[in-house]
């Protein structure tokens, strides 16, 4: 069944609280937002079955969450920062696991990024996408809230809960680290 992804956060917020409409609100909210937050979360987490399963996770979290949303802040930059700390989480997991395991035979995941069908092989596509997965995480998540979902700073900074400034000077070395990297300057 597909639903009307073009009813407003407000109304979605109002299907979930109402208690008989909860699971309408919620594939509601899932839809419209699902692509969305995949997109982010691959951003950041680089292979698509990571991305898939940090997702499914988001919305598990979300959906637990959900009642007790207070409306400080918009729906959707609450659903960013959960899938941003998601993501931040599951990497954090990934590094530990690979630290333990020791294991070097994965080329990494910019490889399988760049061999993916989503992505453009274009030459300058593929620096760019290696730059940006060499940036820091906290670089990486703000580089692509900014670049990718266009989100204004203040957004941002609801999504990851840091001042406008520092976000703006994140960017700003961010992108001074892409363009090194893509004129052949490593930033390393």
């Amino acid at each position: 069944m597909v639903f009307d992804t073009s009813i407003d956060d407000k109304e979605i917020l109002l299907l979930i609280r109402e208690g008989t409409t909860t699971e309408k609100g919620f594939r509601i909210l899932v839809e419209k937002y699902q692509k969305r937050l995949y997109y982010h979360i691959r951003s950041l987490v680089g292979e698509h079955e990571d991305a898939d399963d940090v997702l499914q996770n988001v919305f598990i979290k979300v959906f637990k969450n959900l009642k007790g949303f207070e409306e400080r802040a918009e729906l959707y930059t609450w659903l960013y920062r959960i899938a941003t700390n998601e993501s931040f989480t599951f990497l954090q997991n990934k590094k530990k696991k690979q630290a333990i395991s020791m294991d070097v035979g994965d080329s990494g995941s910019v490889l399988n990024k760049i061999a993916d069908n989503y992505f453009d092989e274009h030459q300058l596509q593929e620096k760019l996408i290696l730059a940006i997965e060499r940036l820091p995480e906290k670089q990486k998540a703000v580089f692509n809230l900014r670049y990718y979902d266009e989100m204004s700073y203040d957004e941002i900074s609801s999504v990851l809960g840091t001042s406008v400034g520092a976000l703006k000077a994140s960017y700003h070395h961010a992108v001074k680290k892409i363009e090194d990297f893509i004129k052949g300057i490593e930033y390393y």
